[in-house]
């Protein structure tokens, strides 16, 4: 079973950067993309961004396109999540996930379900 490690949430004020970090590890990697989501209390969870890994496409939810940006290292099996211009409704915990493969549609990269392993989540809070 492949594990999902999440690092570096923290507590920031608006307007901060903060750069998110998800190692994988314990099996042998082979998954189509993988993908940030985040959480908010009394809230469903997200989709945010994905990148495929043979090639490093990208897609992002338009809610964070042009100020976040998720990018891979394929030597670590890690992906991160570098965060700009941050909201106070950014506040959430950020999930790592694992996509298995399929149709490359936003439907199914959006989908929790689509989705085998997930990380811990790690805490984002973001203070006015």
């Amino acid at each position: 079973q492949v594990q999902l490690v999440e690092s570096g949430g923290g507590l920031v004020q608006a307007g901060d950067s903060l750069s998110l970090s998800c190692a994988a590890s314990g099996r042998t990697f082979n998954s189509q993309a993988m993908s940030w989501f985040r959480q908010a209390p009394g809230k469903e969870r997200e989709f945010l961004a994905t990148i495929r890994w043979s090639d490093g496409l990208r897609y992002y939810a338009d809610s964070v396109k042009g100020r976040f940006t998720i990018s891979r290292d394929k030597a670590k099996n890690t992906v991160y999540l570098q965060m700009n211009n941050l909201k106070p409704e950014d506040t959430a915990i950020y999930y790592c996930a694992a996509k298995r493969f399929g149709p490359w549609l936003v439907a199914t990269i959006r989908a929790p379900r689509e989705y085998d392993y997930w990380g811990q989540g790690t805490q984002v809070t973001v203070s006015s």
